[in-house]
Order: C-alpha cells, then sequence, then structure tokens
C-alpha cells in the first residue's frame, strides 16, 4: 500500500504510517492544482491496481482518477454524491421524498429563494463536510447575515484544511433548503435518540448492498452531529422502510464501486425524508464500530471488490439482534445536553475524563488521538456556523448494547465541563 497525503499526517499516525505502508507521499502545493493528474500520476509510478480514499474532499478526484487509470470506484457520477445541488436535483427527478430546496450562488439568489420556501430554513455549503457553514435562517432580515456569515466560514475552512481538493471555487456554491419536522417518539421507544438516522452500505459492480444502520443522539444547534451509535435501535419494520429508502436515493444517482453513507430524517406518521448520501463510508469512527459490532472488515472488503476478488456482502442490512455488544463515537463539543455553551473555558484531559465520568459496568471509554486536540490544549468555544470544526476531541465508546451507549454518552456530556480542567485566565486570553 502506497500513501499520498494530500495533508500533513497527524503526528500520532505519521509513524505508523511510514511503519506500515510501502511509500509516504506529501506533495508540495503547487502539484495539488490538478489533483486529479497528481493522483494518477502516481498510481502510475507504483502500478497501482486499486485507489481509494476515505476523505469527503477527495472522493471526487479520486473517482475521476480511477476513471482515467481504467481502474474500478465509485465513477463518472461522483460529483452527484458530493456536491448537494446535483444530488437534490437527481432525486427530484426521480420522485424522492426530501426537504425543498433552491441552489444560490449569489446574496441575491438567497434573498429570492427566501421569498420562495418557507421558514425556517437551512442554508448550507453544497461542498461541505461535518456541519460546516450550516445557518439557519427563521426571518428575513436573518438572510444577509446568514449568507455573509456562511462565505466567511467556508473560507477559513479552506485555509484549515477542510474544504474540497478538487472542484476549483467549491466554496462558493451552496444550498438553501426547507427544514422539516422529525418524530422521534415515531420510530424509537425510549428518549434520547436522534430524529435521523444513516445508513451504512457499497455499491458493488453498481449493486447497492445495506451493510446496517448508525441511530444519532440529537445534533447541537443548527444541525452540528455529536455522535453516532451502532447499531440503531429500530423495529425490523422501521428498519426495512428505512433501507428501501436509501436503496432508491444511492440507485438514482448511479454509483458504481465504492462505500455508501445515507442519512435520512425520520417523521411523524412514516414520513422520512432524504439528507444526503457520500460515496464512502461513514465518518468519525463509524467503520470501526461496524467491524467491533458485525466483524465486518469493510475496507478490505471494499478494497477486495475493487482488486475484482469475489467479496460476501451482506443480503440485507444487518439488525441489532445480529449484533456483538454495541458501539458509538461522540464528537467532543464545548455544549451540554440542552445544546447549552458551557459557562467556561476548560481545557482537554482525557485521563480526567476516564478517570472521572462514571459509566456503566463493561463500557469502555477510549480517545481517537488523530482527531482530538492533546492534553492540555484549550478546548474551542462552540460555533454553530463553523460545525464540527471546533470540535475538541473523538471518544470511542464499546458497551453491552445500544441503550447503554446512549445513556453513557449521554453522561459524558453532562460531566465533560465538571471533570475538565478549567482554563486559566492566561490560556483564555491567547
Amino acid at each position: 500500500m502506497h500513501l499520498l497525503a494530500l495533508s500533513a499526517l497527524p503526528p500520532s499516525v505519521a509513524g505508523a504510517a511510514r511503519r506500515l505502508c510501502a511509500s509516504v507521499v506529501t506533495p508540495a502545493d503547487a502539484q495539488r492544482s490538478d489533483l486529479v493528474s497528481l493522483i494518477v500520476s502516481r498510481a502510475e509510478s507504483v502500478g497501482a491496481d486499486a485507489v481509494l480514499t476515505f476523505s469527503e474532499y477527495a472522493v471526487v478526484a479520486v473517482a475521476e482518477a480511477c476513471e482515467a487509470l481504467g481502474l474500478a470506484g465509485a465513477g463518472g457520477a461522483a460529483a452527484l454524491a458530493r456536491d448537494k445541488r446535483l444530488m437534490r436535483r437527481t432525486w427530484q427527478q426521480h420522485g424522492l421524498p426530501q426537504p425543498e430546496f433552491r441552489a444560490v450562488a449569489t446574496e441575491e439568489d438567497l434573498h429570492e429563494a427566501a421569498r420562495a420556501l418557507p421558514y425556517p430554513m437551512l442554508l448550507k455549503a453544497a461542498w461541505s463536510a461535518g456541519s460546516t457553514a450550516h445557518q439557519t435562517i427563521r426571518a428575513p432580515h436573518e438572510v444577509s447575515d446568514a449568507w455573509h456569515r456562511s462565505r466567511h466560514v467556508m473560507a477559513e475552512s479552506a485555509q484549515l484544511g477542510y474544504a474540497e481538493l478538487h472542484v476549483a471555487e467549491a466554496n462558493a456554491d451552496f444550498v438553501v433548503e426547507q427544514i422539516v419536522t422529525g418524530a422521534v417518539a415515531d420510530w424509537f421507544d425510549e428518549p434520547g435518540w436522534g430524529d435521523y438516522v444513516s445508513v451504512e452500505g457499497v455499491v458493488a459492480d453498481g449493486t447497492f448492498h445495506p451493510v446496517c444502520l448508525s441511530g444519532r443522539m440529537p445534533t447541537v444547534e443548527p444541525f452540528t452531529e455529536r455522535a453516532g451509535i451502532t447499531p440503531a435501535l429500530l423495529s425490523a419494520d422501521a428498519q426495512d422502510r428505512i433501507v428501501a429508502l436509501a436503496r432508491q436515493a444511492v440507485d438514482a444517482l448511479g454509483l458504481r464501486d465504492c462505500g455508501t453513507h445515507t442519512e435520512i430524517k425520520l417523521g411523524a406518521d412514516g414520513a422520512m425524508w432524504l439528507i444526503e448520501t457520500a460515496a464512502r463510508f461513514g465518518g468519525a469512527m463509524t467503520v470501526p464500530q461496524i467491524e467491533e459490532v458485525f466483524g465486518l472488515d469493510l475496507v478490505g472488503m471494499l478494497v477486495d471488490q475493487l482488486l475484482g476478488r469475489p467479496v460476501e456482502w451482506p443480503e440485507q442490512a444487518l439488525t441489532p439482534a445480529r449484533a456483538r455488544g454495541a458501539a458509538g463515537s461522540l464528537v467532543v463539543l464545548a455544549v451540554d445536553g440542552r445544546g447549552e455553551a458551557w459557562q467556561d473555558r476548560r481545557v482537554w484531559n482525557f485521563p480526567a475524563v476516564a478517570e472521572r465520568v462514571p459509566l456503566s459496568r463493561g463500557s469502555e471509554l477510549s480517545v481517537v488521538a488523530e482527531s482530538s486536540l492533546a492534553d492540555g490544549d484549550l478546548v474551542p468555544v462552540y460555533d454553530p456556523a463553523a460545525g464540527a470544526n471546533t470540535m475538541a476531541a473523538l471518544c470511542l465508546l464499546s458497551a453491552t448494547d445500544p441503550r447503554t451507549v446512549l445513556r453513557d454518552f449521554e453522561t459524558l456530556v453532562d460531566a465533560l465541563p465538571r471533570v475538565l480542567p478549567a482554563a486559566h485566565r492566561e490560556e483564555v486570553s491567547i
């Protein structure tokens, strides 16, 4: 395996990458101006039989490179699963349920869309990830501020390296859509779950194979994801209906060989709306969670698929009855369980969390170092517009069942502002 690192590797994984990979190349900035050519050139130089990425920001470039190389990949339709404008138009053409929407490229476009859509509405960047640049618009006087704030956040994200790596000026493309109302009680037997789920799957030779469903905690204002839990604790009938809609969504996009991650909003009386589909596996720790709970190495299976080897994908989405325990990943944000900002600044310190947060018997908590601040770093103030860009850490939890993961995460969220060390005045001023 050869690694083409499109950004600097975190120190916590750089050493492992050098040990495990036949080569690690980090190109100069000038080489990244034509990312597809860069990938093609590197793949040809090492004689690559397959090319894959787990980065949302490189999905389109890798798909186009695979097309140029004659290798298996997501295919020419990959952009439909990346650009939210194209995605929604495709689903609209297929008559699939989704929020009403408008594509916007200018402030005037947004004002025009706001006159046509019902309030409240959500402005989001067409090529963003991690809920970056999301802005809720509740009234006409908020339109201009939302536009300028989202544009500013996308520019900041690009400077931080959290931006589309292939499409020029992608940070200028936006979509605004109706905010639909979820109904948790119509789908889950107990409170605490979020009003949406994700269907994890794969497309192999153009055929969609659902793997399992991930449950969620409620999002943080406006719609920043806090936690994903494997498996989702749904009835068999509810899971079947959700998977059927996910299949329609993925099939409509025309993908060929890739992981998929489809998010679906759950409403009253069985209503569902498509949020989005990605031509990659779910983010955070979704893949390790699935391996722990269901024993499937999705990365290895996808590699075999890309290499033309036989792969036995699940015949249908795996249910909680097939699970061996449960697992979840939690994004640490400086926001409490009610969605309110912490009253004072805190310093990230995982040993303090592990020692002082009371979890259920049998639960095991760990931190994902490469996605977390170093111990002693100041926890960022949560910025609703910046979404996951203001996360402090990513934690992974293993437990006996999904309910326990949910309750332990609730305990963890409530405890963090108490157990983390308080920041000194000089740290905050910096």
